[in-house]
């Protein structure tokens, strides 16, 4: 878990055609027979995925309510053998619904969407495909939003990416699913250059990608217990490729909000062109609340905000008074596969509900790319955020070590669906 201080890390070439069938041979030589996963050993949970509803089977003997199931198995690439699996999945009563192909070299990687009989065990519908001909076989529950058509979600994916920067990496893990993706910058908080930065053509390592962020620095992409396919290394590329033709952009839509003491404030999404005046904000804060905020020597806060306001580790909102002064940043920051909230709200305008204003909005923006909870890292001293935080009425975890607080706020299945 990382605190509120950033991490200190150190277009498409030609014959880009050529890598791809590379790489697709270097991957399938690597693969080699791994075992079947069927969803029940913890590391692929079946938990909490809603059934669907169906026919009951034409025999009766199994349940009428069915369940959705994401499955990838490996066929060899030889006619006849697709139509084997699927005529062993319909001994089985299951229907497929969405089929996709990851051609490789000496293979596919199919990847179906099926419905199924609820009280079909995941280890017999792996042992159903194992028998006609599959291998390497992955499975896990899905809902109803797996229903949607891969072009679709792929364009739907596209679209939101085109219209802010910060879509990209929320982007990525919709189109790969349960993954950790991390965002490096290209040089050091103290200005060093990082090393290991990737090839403009990117890198695919089995269960690792490795892509040039067309801001700079890298994009990191893991999923450990799925290896990646070229076909999604190909569209995971595309993704960042369309990001780079696009360059900045943020959404500027501005809201004009009324205090509870009668003065206005303007929230807006921020990025690096506001870096001047949250500068100039920095300037204006007591030591003690850069420190409360940043959690070290108030003399280092300027340092992080270039990277806290660029799009490409979170969203940032700025709050301005109606003479347009910056008086307060609420940050919400990618942090792998979780997200960190945090506040900086200028003394003169402390404890006027700014920050709790803030902190509702940054709570529905994770919400609406479905984060499932978020946290904050302040210390115990800090009763303004505490308060902010209670005053989500959200479940609240709190953990404390030498002085530092984290507090979690799990967002109900009711806030996630309704994005507020």
């Amino acid at each position: 878990m990382t605190h509120a201080t950033p991490h200190d890390h150190t277009r498409r070439p030609h014959g880009w055609r050529r890598d791809l069938v590379e790489l697709a041979a270097r991957w399938s030589r690597r693969r080699g027979n791994g075992a079947v996963t069927d969803g029940t050993d913890g590391t692929d949970s079946t938990d909490g995925a809603p059934d669907a509803h169906g026919a009951p089977d034409a025999n009766g003997t199994r349940s009428a309510d069915t369940a959705l199931w994401r499955m990838r198995t490996t066929v060899r690439d030889q006619p006849g053998t697709l139509a084997a699996l699927c005529a062993a999945l319909a001994r089985h009563t299951v229907d497929i619904l969405a089929l996709q192909t990851h051609p490789l070299a000496d293979g596919t990687v199919d990847e179906f969407l099926l419905r199924a009989p609820a009280d079909l065990p995941p280890t017999e519908l792996t042992h159903a495909v194992t028998a006609g001909g599959g291998r390497d076989t992955w499975i896990e529950r899905a809902d109803a939003h797996d229903l949607v058509d891969a072009p679709t979600r792929i364009l739907s994916l596209a679209t939101r990416t085109a219209l802010d920067a910060a879509e990209l990496p929320l982007a990525l893990r919709r189109l790969l699913g349960r993954c950790t993706i991390r965002s490096l910058p290209a040089k050091s908080l103290s200005g060093r250059p990082l090393d290991g930065m990737p090839p403009v053509e990117g890198v695919l390592e089995e269960t690792v990608m490795r892509l040039r962020d067309p801001s700079g620095g890298a994009i990191t992409i893991e999923r450990p217990y799925l290896p990646f396919t070229p076909t999604e290394f190909a569209r995971a590329r595309a993704l960042v490729e369309l990001d780079a033709r696009l360059g900045p952009r943020v959404p500027r839509r501005r809201d004009v909000l009324t205090l509870p003491e009668g003065n206005e404030i303007t929230v807006h999404r921020a990025d690096t062109r506001d870096l001047d005046a949250a500068r100039a904000m920095h300037q204006r804060c007591s030591a003690e609340t850069l420190a409360l905020r940043y959690h070290g020597p108030a003399g280092d806060a300027d340092r992080y905000l270039g990277h806290l306001l660029s799009p490409r580790f979170g969203r940032t909102l700025a709050a301005h008074t109606a003479s347009g002064r910056l008086v307060a940043l609420g940050h919400l920051l990618w942090d792998g596969d979780e997200t960190e909230i945090a506040l900086l709200v200028e003394d003169e305008w402390q404890r006027r509900g700014i920050g709790g204003e803030l902190l509702r909005r940054l709570v529905a923006m994770a919400a609406e790319t479905g984060c499932e909870s978020v946290y904050a890292v302040t210390q115990s001293a800090n009763t303004g955020m505490v308060a902010a935080m209670r005053a989500l009425e959200l479940p609240l975890d709190y953990q404390i070590e030498e002085g530092t607080l984290v507090i979690t706020a799990r967002l109900s299945p009711a806030v996630i669906s309704s994005g507020a």
